[in-house]
């Protein structure tokens, strides 16, 4: 980032003020007076900050994941299956990609298992998954820390109904229906949770860890660089690395720079997945909040708004000139860029402390809670009652379509458009003419992520960006629920949603519960519509008869939108 503008001073004052005020040492002598700008009391933020010494606590736990793991493959176990959501997926996710190949390969020379997760509803999703984990012995390990999350109780009653208790692992917090679930019916064994460390801060706790034993990762070897980072964490803040990046952060959104894009080497796609829940869930609140952008296509430097700052993270054995030319572009253009090299795949350990540190210190300079997720509950609450009136009528009360032709129909609230369009295209030209400088648009998509699916997806993204201006996000439901939905209904209303919902293939049943995977992710996608209707945000939800065809014809009515 260049020295001489106002956002480096911005940052520099920032820290220099930190120093003063013994910012690090109160933040590791777990001080909740330094969010008082939030108004929530400190004890209660005092409570979230067991993150802070899970790289020394965890050493004393790792021989105990790593001799179960051992357990595991000694028993002829080839493959591993996280069954989670947010929180519990994302850094399993992120291993299993990072250390393995995208298909969750163990690392090369490694006895570890394939490693897998599950966090769509979708029943042409789950069922594939279901059919990859039966055609080899799997593990199951059902993750969720307050133990009652409805994804993956599901995922668990679905599995279990083809699978011995033997083949599940519960991790949880101690005491949760989960843990009483996996007690009654003999699961191998019970994970608990740190109760002080929320979800998207649990990485490094038995959320991550296990799994990543199981995928072959050397535990101590990642809780070492964690320990090497977290003692750096605790310099005063000049020289401390989290709270640096967490003042850049916080002083960029409050230069309008508010749109966090985060670029990475290829191996390292999944750490910008795991960052984005991070930041949106913690910063996305109060009308405030910071808009991660992950896997946005690369484009020309001329392209990115003065709405954008730029964090760029790359492997040091992974060339990428594309890459290294465009942060020299944009650099050039005056856009802030902070680049982190990693040596190695095992620096990963102290990506998490910096970022865990930076986005509880962007907490402070935006003066809100970077540990709760008020808002989350709004589309749990919308989704809960659609769910129960679906069990006494026996089926979802879904409104009448705004517009439908054959094929396609679009949902809407008109007054939110500023007109009343007559076609699915006229209502794609009117969310579009509602965006202003320093909006970003939501692609929330309720339709497995297949591989071409996500590509002509990306593919608008582009678009919107070269030819509106406006950065994008891309969303999977319900995975993104647990991701961005806080910020999409907390943060600052300079979103636009467009939802893409599709019947599936065929549906599947949930053993034991009177709705079935169909039921419960149209209920979810329902649900998150409702809530952003009612937080007065710009939405609009197409519904395709046929996803390939369907998105076709999206993409050719957006690219006309656009103009």
């Amino acid at each position: 980032m260049p020295a001489d503008t106002p956002l480096a001073a911005a940052v520099e004052a920032r820290l220099a003020a930190w120093e003063a005020e013994q910012v690090a040492d109160r933040l590791w002598e777990r001080d909740g007076t330094l969010w008082a700008g939030s108004g929530a009391a400190p004890e209660a933020l005092a409570a979230w900050l067991g993150w802070l010494e899970l790289p020394s606590s965890m050493q004393a736990r790792a021989p105990e994941l790593e001799r179960l793991a051992r357990e595991v493959r000694d028993d002829g176990y080839t493959r591993a299956a996280v069954l989670g959501m947010g929180g519990s997926s994302l850094a399993p996710e992120l291993f299993s990609r990072l250390f393995g190949d995208p298909l969750g390969a163990p690392p090369p020379g490694s006895a570890g298992l394939e490693l897998r997760v599950l966090d769509s509803t979708h029943p042409d999703a789950v069922r594939g998954f279901r059919e990859w984990a039966e055609s080899a012995r799997t593990l199951f390990c059902v993750s969720s820390k307050s133990g009652t999350t409805t994804e993956p109780n599901a995922f668990q009653a679905v599995m279990s109904a083809h699978a011995p208790a033997l083949d599940f692992v519960a991790i949880t917090d101690p005491g949760t229906p989960l843990a009483d679930l996996a007690r009654a019916q003999g699961f191998r064994a019970i994970l608990d949770g740190d109760p002080a460390v929320g979800g998207r801060y649990s990485a490094l706790s038995a959320f991550g860890l296990f799994p990543a034993a199981l995928h072959g990762v050397d535990l101590g070897r990642l809780l070492e660089r964690a320990q090497e980072m977290a003692d750096a964490c605790r310099r005063p803040a000049a020289t401390n690395p989290g709270l640096r990046l967490g003042a850049l952060l916080g002083e960029a959104a409050r230069q309008g720079r508010d749109k966090l894009t985060l670029l990475t080497s290829p191996r390292l796609a999944s750490f910008a997945d795991w960052a984005e829940q991070l930041v949106a869930e913690s910063t996305g609140k109060a009308g405030q909040g910071i808009v991660p952008v992950v896997a946005e296509p690369l484009g020309e430097a001329a392209a990115y708004g003065a709405d954008r700052a730029f964090v760029v993270l790359t492997l040091t054995q992974e060339s990428d000139p594309g890459l290294g030319a465009l942060i020299a572009e944009l650099r050039s253009a005056g856009h802030p860029v902070e680049h982190f090299a990693l040596n190695d795949a095992y620096d990963l350990g102290g990506e998490f402390i910096r970022w865990e540190v930076g986005t509880a210190a962007a907490g402070i300079v935006l003066g809100i809670n970077p540990f709760d997720q008020p808002n989350v509950q709004a589309s749990k609450d919308a989704t809960t009652a659609l769910l129960e009136a679906y069990r006494q009528t026996g089926s979802l009360p879904a409104p009448a379509p705004w517009v439908s032709e054959p094929g396609i129909a679009a949902y809407l609230d008109p007054a939110s458009l500023g007109e009343e369009p007559v076609s699915v295209d006229g209502a794609l030209r009117a969310i579009f003419d509602t965006a202003q400088p320093g909006d970003y648009v939501a692609l929330q998509a309720f339709i497995p992520a297949d591989q071409p699916v996500v590509e002509r997806l990306e593919r608008m993204r582009g678009r919107i960006r070269d030819r509106r201006g406006l950065a994008s996000t891309l969303g999977f439901g319900p995975r993104f629920l647990h991701s961005t939905g806080q910020l999409h209904k907390g943060g600052p209303a300079t979103g636009i949603f467009l939802q893409l919902t599709a019947d599936p293939q065929r549906d599947l049943p949930i053993p034991g519960w009177p709705e079935s995977f169909g039921t419960l992710i149209a209920a979810q996608a329902m649900g998150d519509l409702a809530a952003l209707q009612a937080a007065g945000r710009r939405v609009l939800r197409i519904h395709l008869g046929d996803p390939a065809s369907g998105l076709e014809r999206v993409d050719a009515m957006i690219t006309a939108a656009l103009g």
